[in-house]
């Protein structure tokens, strides 16, 4: 019978990529620029994200993943590429109600991902998601300072390659366009990959990785980057919302909190700091139904 828990984050993945998939369709439709071509952009962040996992468990052997009920060659779950999908896709949603330099919103959209996974990893590996085989107390309560490096270069990389090859009209950009963003994706996963585990030191490697966060938090910041210049859709809330709150439920619901209580601390501050970015579409959302 399958983990209860493996069940209804598959479930849960394919619901938030379904409300993504309606948003392309309809924002495309009625923004001229077609539909299906936002829809193949979801899609092809969905494709990066397995080939990315893929890619990663070749090169690095450092963690492998529970057996869940879809699974991609026996080692990759389907519902782990679908989350990427649906975070990259909302991240870059996100950064389109942002006013700041659009060279810089790939920065912004690593970083949304990052707040994420700082309430996600450490949860996850407790209720058998994937295993970092380093136990439960390693680093960040089990979780490889690098992850979060990697985290925010897999966001980065294929936001850069969508920014770069598909932003345009013509055909070859709306449909060969997220096909090359997800070379670019891969190879920058893979590069950042190499740096951190072959080329840093293993005695500064958590400094280069807080260091590198830092930086790009800096640099958002001294951009002075002005929020939801633009209404945004339900789905840039739905996304990190549904996935913060299915990881405090687990947690709290499994007792992975009670060995490791910091956990549900970080949870909560990450959920308050999302509903804090996401609070204005959440009001409108509340708005357009009659509750405010």
């Amino acid at each position: 019978m399958p983990n209860a828990y493996f069940l209804t984050f598959e479930l849960l993945m394919l619901v938030l990529l379904a409300l993504c998939a309606r948003h392309a369709w309809q924002a495309g439709e009625a923004g001229g620029t077609g539909g299906a071509a936002r829809v193949w952009q979801l899609l092809a962040g969905v494709g990066f994200g397995l080939l990315l996992e893929w890619a990663t468990i070749q090169q690095l052997h450092a963690y492998s993943y529970g057996k869940f009920v879809m699974m991609l060659g026996g080692e990759v779950p389907v519902a782990i590429g679908i989350g990427w999908g649906v975070i990259i896709y909302s991240a870059r949603l996100f950064g389109e109600g942002v006013e700041m330099p659009g060279w810089s919103k790939p920065v912004l959209a690593g970083l949304l991902a990052l707040n994420i996974d700082l309430a996600m990893d450490a949860v996850a590996i407790r209720l058998g998601f994937w295993d970092w085989g380093a136990g439960m107390n390693f680093e960040y309560f089990g979780v490889p300072y690098p992850n979060f490096w990697a985290w925010f270069w897999v966001v980065f990389s294929f936001s850069v390659g969508l920014r770069w090859l598909a932003s345009g009209e013509s055909w070859s950009s709306r449909w060969l366009g997220p096909l090359g963003a997800i070379v670019v994706g891969v190879v920058g996963v893979l590069g950042t990959n190499w740096l951190i585990t072959a080329v840093v030191p293993d005695a500064i490697q958590p400094q280069v990785v807080w260091g590198t966060l830092l930086v790009a938090l800096f640099l958002v910041r001294i951009l002075r980057p002005r929020l939801h210049q633009k209404e945004l859709p339900a789905v840039v809330f739905w996304v990190p919302f549904a996935i913060h709150i299915f990881y405090l439920a687990a947690g709290l619901l499994s007792g992975a909190f009670t060995a490791a209580p910091f956990l549900l601390l970080a949870s909560l501050v990450m959920l308050a700091l999302a509903l804090w970015l996401h609070g204005p579409t959440l009001r409108r959302m509340m708005d357009r139904e009659g509750y405010a």
